[in-house]
């Protein structure tokens, strides 16, 4: 029988799309990558912004399916391939936990971040997605504490959105290194999928500085 759930994946190394890659890579997926080099601009150019007219990666094409935003392509390819396991099923108790943590991400953690990086006051608390920094942070920590995953025991697609998020942020000092978050880090991004996407984010990264110098 013919898998006809081949992903075709926009991406740009040392971006958000590396989180897409490595759950490709974790989902054992077939797929197809369509290098884009954005310090060359190429998210901004026609070709691309007919895909995204956001011009931000990742997005992936699968049959006639266009999908963009990073929580939507995490939640649409953790259900497509199912027996991976990194998505509780409908039905199953750890559904709601599962899809709270990812909509955490995109809906409350990520804004939070980019609002202290920018030394931006917070919307009041009535307005705010996140209420205030400390108490969004906290509510984090307070899960990784429970570990080892933010399911406990079941790694997860979440995990993945997580893990790699929090390496950046702590890498760039957007997130305190904290035990339980460094700890965290550690036992997801040691993970081979992980590995194998940083060392070939590298080698892109590599190619796509060489480009610029040698244009």
């Amino acid at each position: 029988m013919t898998d006809n759930r081949k992903i075709t994946l926009y991406h740009s190394p040392n971006t958000r799309s590396s989180g897409a890659l490595t759950l490709l890579e974790e989902l054992g997926a077939l797929y197809d990558l369509k290098i884009l080099n954005m310090r060359a601009g190429e998210q901004r150019q026609a070709a691309y912004l007919a895909i995204n007219p956001m011009g931000k990666v990742p997005a992936i094409v699968h049959g006639d399916a266009l999908v963009t935003e990073q929580v939507a392509i995490f939640i649409y390819l953790a259900d497509l391939f199912p027996e991976a396991k990194l998505a509780p099923p409908i039905g199953d108790p750890r559904r709601g936990p599962y899809l709270r943590w990812l909509a955490f991400y995109a809906a409350c953690f990520e804004p939070a971040v980019v609002d202290r990086s920018m030394k931006r006051d917070p919307a009041p608390q009535a307005m705010s997605t996140y209420g205030d920094f400390d108490t969004m942070l906290n509510t984090v920590v307070g899960q990784l504490a429970k570990g080892p995953y933010l399911l406990g025991d079941d790694f997860t697609a979440a995990d993945v959105l997580w893990g790699g998020a929090l390496n950046w942020m702590t890498m760039f000092k957007l997130v305190p290194e904290l035990p339980a978050i460094m700890s965290y880090v550690a036992r997801v991004t040691g993970r081979p999928a992980f590995v194998r996407v940083r060392e070939r984010d590298a080698l892109l990264s590599a190619e796509h500085e060489a480009a610029l110098k040698g244009a």
